[in-house]
């Protein structure tokens, strides 16, 4: 789907579309329908970013605290599941699985949210040492990390499910 399609999709159809590039938040496609039609990928993304931060806080929480857990073996979405197996969290030893529950833990009590990272490009001991350092922030500091994490999330999830057309050269 291109940009383009989306833009002409009723209401309904385009949250039927993106509704799950925030996980389990379709409310923030619904509110960022109103702001088509979008120049490009950037344009849709920066719009539904602004439809987050204007969220009120209780909202945002929500949308925090829909993402599994990382490493989890309990039954996930499928862009949650795709991203998990390409940092390979899907083949952690015994011993990493262990710790990573240990810290999710410890991260969920502190913060009240599961921890939060975008995963594209990562391994499983990028994420590991990120969640070790992250236990260490403030809760407002890791409250807003978490924000941009799920940024770079919709982000990656709009580069993959979305096409934009190539722009031709003009002489």
């Amino acid at each position: 789907m291109t940009v383009g399609d989306l833009n002409i999709l009723d209401r309904e159809e385009f949250v039927a579309a993106l509704g799950w590039i925030f996980e389990d938040s379709p409310w923030v496609a619904e509110r960022t329908w109103i702001a088509r039609p979008f120049a490009n990928l950037d344009a849709l993304h920066a719009a539904m970013i602004g439809e987050l931060a204007r969220a009120p806080r209780q909202e945002q929480l929500a949308l925090l605290c829909a993402h599994p857990d990382l490493g989890t073996r309990a039954r996930i979405g499928p862009a949650s599941t795709d991203e998990q197996a390409g940092a390979g969290l899907d083949q952690l030893t015994p011993h990493e699985f262990e710790f990573l529950q240990e810290m999710n833990s410890a991260y969920r009590k502190k913060f009240g949210f599961p921890f939060l990272y975008a995963l594209k490009g990562s391994t499983k001991h990028d994420i590991l040492r990120a969640l070790q350092l992250r236990l260490g922030a403030s809760p407002e500091e890791e409250y807003d990390e978490a924000l941009r994490q799920v940024q770079r999330i919709a982000r990656f999830r709009l580069l993959d499910n979305v096409v934009e057309p190539i722009q031709e050269e003009t002489s």
